[in-house]
């Protein structure tokens, strides 16, 4: 049985993957890196409408990657960074893992061979 907190990180996770899936979500996402955007300003480079970028944001939003604030007609968004973090740490572990896997093959492959080949001798 997982836990609802386990659970809980599991959903925000799969959302956060969800949303970086998508190339102009990710574009997005740098740009907002540099601080806050409108709505407008963030479909402005796609030549997309208000409701075709709202939508990406409420994908972003559902991550918990972005915060949206409204000034009158104005929808402003910044970015949330810490559920980025989160995804890093989980990718943390797999990195360790690839890391380990290629060391050993590193080492692997600089031992010499045995009972090898000689120097001269061809496969075909």
């Amino acid at each position: 049985m997982v836990s609802p907190m386990a659970q809980q990180r599991s959903e925000q996770l799969d959302a956060v993957f969800h949303a970086l899936s998508d190339p102009t979500r990710r574009e997005m996402l740098r740009s907002l890196s540099s601080g806050a955007r409108s709505i407008g300003e963030l479909a402005a480079p796609f030549s997309m409408s208000f409701a075709g970028a709202s939508k990406h944001v409420k994908a972003l939003e559902r991550a918990g990657l972005v915060q949206r604030t409204v000034e009158g007609r104005t929808h402003r968004c910044t970015l949330a960074p810490e559920p980025l973090a989160n995804a890093l740490d989980w990718l943390r572990f797999y990195e360790r893992f690839w890391n380990d896997r290629l060391d050993a093959l590193e080492q692997a492959l600089r031992k010499p061979e045995r009972g090898g080949s000689k120097k001269g001798d061809r496969h075909e």
